[in-house]
């Protein structure tokens, strides 16, 4: 058992908070924190929604422990609070490094010397982070996938600097929340998950911004031609378009054409995916 009890998440978009829901479910102490109070009234709704899921899809969350977990969450916009007596910080801001550099400096100045930090950064090294904290032996990734009680596992990167110990108690934490432990050995960008999945979801955007294919139709190939349960675009709305685009965003002239036209036929339409109501498809 890892000496973890105490669990901050920052950042309460969609991945943030099936971390923290997850978290608070599996037993543990969670603060969920965001910018102000409309974020987390954003938040709770997100929660809310958490409740029903969990009842539907996990098994025995129906009997009142999805509900119990929602009770037990704790809420708040002041960091310096949020993190008084953490043991854990898990980083959920978007896929930004300015932001996130910036939010490591400000979480250096207020959390306590025994607090480990871990990014849920699914394309940044930790070495492009770790120095904006002042705990560099206590910094590392931890990386979830989308819908976390469902495809859960947890890559865990560290750098050159992070304690073996560190490590080793975050991959025990992983499996404390019902995780799939995926220890990584050394520094890789796009860790296993994303090295695999951000090729494959780029070439499917390309056949859609090329004017090539229809995205319901990249879709369907997919599907039936791999057996798939669902397709790169339909990914796209469950992943949520500003995450891939923040990422295309940051990347080559390619990549930056690729965001761009994400963001002028979808993004800049409110069409977000699956959270927002609409992103490809259109959801109930």
């Amino acid at each position: 058992m890892s000496d973890i009890k105490k669990v901050v998440v920052l950042g309460t978009g969609v991945l943030g908070s099936q971390i923290a829901f997850q978290s608070a479910y599996s037993g543990f102490e969670v603060t969920a924190y965001d910018i102000d109070d409309d974020a987390l009234a954003k938040a709770k709704e997100r929660f809310a929604g958490l409740v029903e899921t969990y009842k539907n899809e996990v098994p025995g969350a129906a009997d009142g422990k999805a509900e119990a977990a929602l009770a037990e969450l704790a809420y708040s916009s002041d960091l310096a609070e949020a993190v008084a007596d953490a043991d854990l910080v898990i980083e959920a801001v978007p896929e930004v490094l300015d932001l996130k550099r910036d939010i490591y400096q400000k979480l250096s100045a207020v959390a306590p010397e025994k607090t480990i930090f871990a990014t849920n950064s699914s394309t940044l090294l930790p070495s492009d982070i770790v120095g904006s904290t002042d705990r560099p032996d206590r910094f590392l990734a931890l990386h979830f996938a989308n819908r976390v009680w469902q495809f859960n596992t947890a890559e865990v990167m560290g750098t050159a600097q992070t304690s073996p110990t560190v490590f080793d108690t975050i991959v025990e934490f992983a499996g404390e929340i019902g995780m799939v432990a995926i220890p990584i050995h050394k520094e890789k960008a796009g860790y296993v998950l994303n090295s695999l999945l951000v090729p494959f979801l780029n070439a499917a955007l390309e056949l859609a911004a090329g004017d090539y294919a229809e995205p319901k139709d990249v879709d369907n190939t997919w599907r039936i031609a791999t057996g798939a349960p669902i397709g790169p675009f339909q990914m796209y709305d469950v992943i949520g378009l500003n995450t891939p685009y923040n990422i295309m965003a940051d990347g080559d002239e390619h990549a930056q054409q690729l965001a761009a036209w994400l963001k002028e036929n979808y993004i800049d339409k409110g069409k977000l995916g699956i959270a927002a109501g609409e992103g490809f498809y259109k959801y109930r």
